[in-house]
């Protein structure tokens, strides 16, 4: 039977002006006499009573006096503690969940349940009663990181996301001018999502689980496609598969999300109670907003992975309800997780004379010179006597590797199609390192965010970080990072601004390299463009250009 809902309150907070926040009013009631902070409960349950009432109509699947008590019983709570000291950042839901708890409580005394048969309703304070948990276990993980921001950060996610309110609304609530409530707002979604992301890590059941880690997050973020590593071991974890799904939605339905995380019971239904959510403007502000944070239009996260095969023994999991989406994203991710992201970039130019020249065996993990055999493989990267500035290019996909963005401490690696750009050169040196023609100091590094392969400082053998960033190079033309023979640079598709990873060696073309003069391309010559000035200030570091 459906849930009656009263009518709704407008979104301005009553109550006291914006620079008057939840907590200078709660401050109000810590250390003064009780008829002199009346004003001030008044005030706070003119701002929370209404939620908090339809909240009960959710809890009890009926409105009327009971939801009233409820309400009242729960906002006595919650401003008990709050005169004890604890902060009124974020009310709101702190307000919600008190509704909850009273509800199960009452629902678990005889007593008050003879006294008030309201709360014996199977959909009501019974099926509370009997539940095991408020909240679902595909929602720890989101529940978990929501705890630890801090107040204001859930303040703005809960009434913008949640109670999809403007932004003037929290400002008000925080005592927080507009524009800086909205910058604070765009810092806590991307908080909360590395919250989530490092309690996926703390919480991962086993080693496998935190190795893929970064390789749910980063693929879904940036509407990639998973390795099919990773979707094998989806299929055999819950635990990352509700990651999976938990992540996805700061793509869309973050407010489901954290409804779903902090309520629990009745999380959906209450979401259809906000006032926000059933004019056509919140959809219009939510869409604005995911173009404005993802810039990928149709490419998002489902339309992109919507179009990649499912593997069959990924169409008979039995998933439940509330992972709808994780289906989704097993459908559509398909290319960057199982090894980790990173990027290679292996050395020297051809001869002058335009012979190739010859490759350099395969390096032992622990050091020493390779083998160059009289006759190069085919697709093999030759490196020069020394080390001179080339471009690496990916043998399966033909394109060569490169930054994202301008080269610094932390930057990606992808493929994009060749060209002589600086961000396309580098250097393979006698020691194994990869190093940046655009910035000498880095190189790069396939252990700094855990497997996804990045630009770092260049490090000294044996100071603990050197295998990190130091590669052997075999004769068919694979980078094996030093840290792990087993694992070889790889990209994680074959299309241009595909991430660089490390994945399990399977001398497939897609993990061979050859490297081109930066002069030409592997379709033809391409125009040197002068140095750019970074570039200049390092040019007693490197050989002259080809």
């Amino acid at each position: 039977m459906p849930t009656p809902h009263p009518p709704r309150p407008p979104y301005a907070p009553p109550g006291g002006d914006h620079g008057e926040s939840d907590e200078s009013l709660a401050a109000r009631l810590r250390g003064r006499p009780e008829g002199e902070a009346a004003d001030s409960v008044a005030l706070l349950t003119a701002r929370h009573w209404q939620s908090m009432y339809d909240y009960a109509t959710v809890c009890l699947a009926s409105s009327g006096r009971l939801a009233a008590m409820v309400a009242a019983a729960a906002l006595h709570r919650v401003l008990n503690r709050v005169t004890a000291g604890e902060p009124a950042a974020a009310l709101r839901p702190e307000l919600l969940v008190a509704v909850r708890d009273t509800v199960r409580a009452w629902a678990e005394d005889d007593r008050i349940t003879n006294a008030l048969p309201g709360l014996q309703k199977p959909a009501g304070g019974r099926g509370m009663r009997a539940a095991t948990t408020m909240t679902p276990e595909n929602r720890q993980l989101a529940q978990r990181a929501f705890r630890s921001l801090p107040g204001p950060a859930r303040c703005l996610l809960w009434h913008v996301e949640v109670e999809a309110e403007p932004i003037s609304v929290p400002a008000g609530l925080l005592g927080m001018d507009v524009d800086i409530a909205s910058g604070t707002l765009e810092q806590a979604r991307d908080r909360f999502r590395q919250a989530c992301v490092h309690a996926h890590q703390e919480l991962a059941p086993s080693p496998d689980c935190r190795f893929y880690n970064r390789l749910l997050d980063v693929p879904i973020r940036r509407g990639g496609a998973l390795l099919p590593d990773v979707r094998e071991h989806l299929a055999e974890c819950r635990h990352c598969r509700d990651a999976a799904d938990q992540l996805g939605h700061f793509e869309s339905g973050l407010g489901t999300l954290i409804a779903e995380a902090v309520l629990g019971w009745g999380a959906r239904r209450y979401l259809d109670s906000r006032p926000g959510r059933t004019s056509s403007g919140h959809g219009g502000r939510a869409a604005r907003r995911g173009r404005r944070r993802g810039g990928h239009g149709g490419r998002g996260r489902h339309g992109l992975l919507s179009r990649i095969p499912v593997p069959s023994r990924l169409h008979s999991l039995s998933l439940p309800d509330p992972v709808r989406s994780t289906r989704t994203l097993l459908t559509g991710l398909g290319a960057v997780s199982a090894g980790v992201l990173v990027s290679v970039l292996i050395a020297g130019p051809s001869s002058p004379g335009g012979e190739g020249a010859d490759p350099t065996g395969a390096s032992s993990s622990t050091g020493g010179g390779g083998v160059v055999p009289s006759v190069s493989p085919p697709g093999v990267a030759g490196l020069p006597t020394a080390a001179g500035q080339v471009r690496l290019r990916n043998v399966g996909s033909g394109l060569c590797l490169d930054t994202r963005g301008e080269p610094r401490d932390g930057s990606g690696l992808r493929l994009a199609d060749c060209s002589s750009g600086w961000s396309q050169q580098w250097t393979f040196e006698d020691d194994g390192l990869l190093r940046s023609v655009a910035d000498p100091g880095l190189c790069l590094d396939s252990h700094k965010d855990a497997g996804v392969v990045v630009l770092g400082t260049c490090a000294e053998e044996g100071d603990g970080r050197g295998d990190d960033v130091r590669y052997d190079l075999t004769p068919l033309g694979e980078l094996l990072p030093r840290w792990d023979p087993q694992m070889a640079l790889t990209p994680a598709g074959l299309d241009a601004n595909a991430d660089i990873v490390v994945k399990v060696r399977d001398r497939t073309t897609g993990q061979r390299w050859v490297t081109d003069p930066v002069g030409e391309s592997a379709t033809g010559s391409l125009s040197d463009s002068g140095p750019t000035t970074r570039a200049a200030r390092h040019a007693s570091l490197t050989e002259p250009l080809p």
